[in-house]
């Protein structure tokens, strides 16, 4: 990202300058980048997909974790866990060294090492402020100069698990900060029969927008100390 100033934006591309209001709050200036076809993935918890695989197999996208790991617990180290970027349907989890067949041993020791670095970062500075990232999910690209640089949203609630560091307890599911309530309802409906899985997804009731957007105002609140300004979004 370059900027989310309207005006930064204008100024680079004037022909949209009828559009500011539409643009303010809510449009980025952002450099073009090619894509590396991985998710870095990175958990420092043990929780969702990541707990399921656990129970019923001991592993973590096929490779052996510790055993004796309860639901939630810290992983002492986060464990760099990518997945593949589908084109359609779901990511799928995937080895490092499958990641290295795909991109080869220099990019993915590049983006496994800018991953820890970020969220080592990220997870003390919102830990500061009572929220625990348990897992988050970066992007990168390398632009038109040859340089690998960070991509796409960077620990937002989309992106990531956030919970409450006060009400933290191992062994068990953790009041979250993210988009739970959306997954629940997503969840219930393919155990119902009604959505496959695949897109589209089904609308989502008023009540499942609105708790989802109570849950990143709050987290966007306790991690900033400010009230998210959300004019010009419609």
């Amino acid at each position: 990202m370059i900027s989310a100033d309207a005006d930064a934006i204008i100024s680079e591309i004037p022909v949209l300058h009828e559009h500011r209001a539409s643009l303010a709050g809510r449009a980025m200036l952002c450099r073009r980048t090619t894509v590396f076809p991985i998710e870095c993935v990175i958990r420092g918890y043990l929780s969702g997909s990541a707990w399921k695989e656990y129970a019923q197999q001991g592993t973590l996208a096929g490779e052996k974790l510790a055993p004796g790991l309860l639901e939630s617990a810290k992983l002492e180290p986060s464990i760099f866990s990518p997945a593949t970027k589908a084109e359609t349907g779901h990511d799928e989890n995937i080895t490092i060294g499958h990641m290295r067949e795909i991109l080869g041993d220099e990019v993915a020791y590049t983006l496994e090492s800018m991953t820890r670095a970020v969220y080592t970062l990220g997870e003390k500075l919102s830990r500061d402020q009572g929220i625990i990232i348990a897992d988050t999910k970066f992007e990168f690209g390398r632009d038109d100069h040859g340089r690998i640089i960070l991509i796409d949203e960077v620990m937002t609630p989309d992106s990531s698990r956030f919970w409450a560091a006060d009400a933290y307890k191992p062994g068990q599911p953790q009041p979250s900060f993210d988009k739970q309530p959306l997954r629940d309802y997503l969840d219930a409906e393919r155990r119902a029969g009604r959505w496959n899985g695949e897109a589209p997804p089904p609308p989502l009731p008023a009540s499942v927008v609105e708790a989802t957007s109570k849950r990143y105002l709050e987290a966007y609140r306790r991690i900033t100390g400010a009230e998210l300004e959300i004019g010009g979004v419609g």
